[in-house]
């Protein structure tokens, strides 16, 4: 089981991977300043989307994001 500060880190190092330093302190500032809800987030960003849409974009996200093991201890 990986340990809360290890998701924090590799959730801190996607965010600068993808966002950049700014963009990343946007997004916590953001987060951390709004009552922000995961699942109801989701929930509104699926809730127009057809299954089938769904479906193309998790396919195209599997292609582009293959499955890995960490085996590093």
């Amino acid at each position: 089981m990986v340990s809360n500060m290890e998701i924090m880190d590799q959730g801190i190092n996607c965010l600068l991977e993808k966002l950049g330093a700014v963009g990343t302190e946007q997004f916590i500032s953001a987060i951390m300043r709004e009552k922000f809800d995961y699942t109801k987030w989701q929930r509104q960003r699926f809730d127009d989307m057809t299954s089938e849409a769904f479906q193309e974009a998790a396919v195209a996200y599997t292609k582009n994001n293959p499955f890995t093991i960490n085996l590093k201890k």
